[in-house]
């Protein structure tokens, strides 16, 4: 069985590689943050993701800390693969009711910092995850290093991200082959009268099924159907029940040894309208046209302007609010974006998201979205049923 993993060997060179990222930006501390919502960074570097907490990881010259809450401290010892790591427990980073455990060994960061400021030179510190670093953390590293400059990391982090070794390529391989038989389980068991969150756990199953640790980071299984509900861009489940002859925009993907495949895809119970065959005709169409340009050295802008002609010839573009094209790996959506304002460039080893979504149509909203690595050769679809099921239903 193809069971893919990173091995413990590939966390230390990315260790090197971020103390060589640090003394590029002179930084001589780098602390990354991660929750539930994005656990990618402190994973990246250990293989570590909280179970109900969130965890941090911090490095400098001389030391690797793996930061835990009190309930994950067991899961972090199975689970760190950094080999130099040390593994401390933290109770600001434990649950968020701020649970009081009776628990032996648990340091302070407040003690933690200054036992690093009275044994090290820290004037420049990279911080990773602003957008959802605790305050009651930040705090105590202002006051332990007053006169340090503190900088943003997200950047580089995201940029030691984006080209991924050959194992990162085969564990989203196996994510989006995961994905991909989930919807082949799935779909051909929705029946009309049955509710959206009946649709999620019949997704959920499958996922499980078929070797997913969880759904993709971060959304379970979306199920937006029908003229109101297919209009929400993301959304949890509801009660409502599904019929025939209306649109199904279902989501879903799943995280495979912290690597995520994602697909989007239209569905229609019964006989389908010709005003939806006709939308997901162009929409998948427009998706082909613009991943028959990804290669490397192409930039966003050519790209993404052959999706948008595409759909002005064809009358759709006043359905478009976005054409996304986003990096993927450790998370769905994963810096960085593509634009046509930044005109990023396509590299080789990228696995890059296409997302045609076409929104507010009387009838409804949905869209089509897969996964791409990029080869020497160009975009090679690693995500496949939308390849094989939507022609069977909407091209006929």
């Amino acid at each position: 069985m193809n069971e893919p993993v990173i091995q413990p060997s590939e966390f230390q060179t990315r260790l090197a590689a971020l103390r060589a990222a640090m003394a590029r930006e002179n930084a001589d501390l780098f602390m990354a943050f991660s929750n539930l919502l994005d656990p990618s960074a402190v994973r990246y570097f250990t293989d570590f993701s909280a179970v109900n907490e969130s965890g941090a990881f911090l490095v400098t010259g001389t030391r690797a800390t793996l930061c835990s809450g009190q309930a994950s401290y067991d899961y972090a010892l199975v689970k760190n693969k950094l080999a130099c790591a040390e593994i401390k427990v933290f109770p600001e980073i434990g649950e968020v009711s701020g649970f009081e455990y009776d628990y032996g060994g648990q340091m302070d960061f407040a003690d933690y910092f200054h036992e690093i400021a009275a044994t090290e030179r820290i004037g420049r510190i990279a911080l990773a995850g602003k957008l959802t670093f605790p305050a009651v953390i930040y705090n105590k590293l202002k006051a332990a290093f007053p006169d340090a400059e503190i900088v943003d990391f997200d950047g580089a982090l995201y940029e030691m991200r984006v080209i991924k070794s050959e194992s990162e390529i085969s564990c989203m391989k196996k994510a989006c082959e995961i994905a991909t038989k989930t919807f082949e389980d799935s779909v051909p068991a929705i029946e009309a009268g049955m509710t959206e969150r009946q649709i999620q756990g019949i997704f959920e199953m499958n996922m499980a099924k078929h070797g997913a640790e969880s759904a993709v980071m971060a959304f379970a299984p979306m199920v937006a159907t029908g003229s109101v509900n297919s209009h929400v861009s993301m959304c949890r489940n509801s009660l409502r029940r599904v019929e025939e002859g209306e649109i199904l925009n279902i989501a879903a993907g799943v995280c495979y040894e912290g690597y995520n495949g994602i697909i989007c895809s239209p569905h229609v119970l019964g006989p389908v309208p010709a005003k939806i065959k006709d939308a997901v005709k162009c929409a998948y169409d427009a998706l082909n046209l613009a991943s028959s340009k990804m290669k490397p050295g192409a930039g966003a802008r050519e790209i993404l302007n052959t999706y948008t002609d595409y759909l002005t010839k064809k009358g759709y573009i006043a359905y478009c609010p976005y054409g996304s094209l986003h990096s993927t790996g450790m998370l769905e959506c994963e810096a960085p974006v593509f634009s046509v304002e930044n005109n990023r460039m396509i590299r080789e080893n990228m696995t890059i998201c296409i997302d045609a979504y076409f929104k507010g149509m009387e009838w409804g909203s949905f869209r089509i979205e897969d996964v791409y690595r990029i080869t020497k050769n160009g975009a090679e679809r690693i995500t496949a049923y939308n390849d094989s099921a939507l022609p069977v239903q909407f091209f006929r």
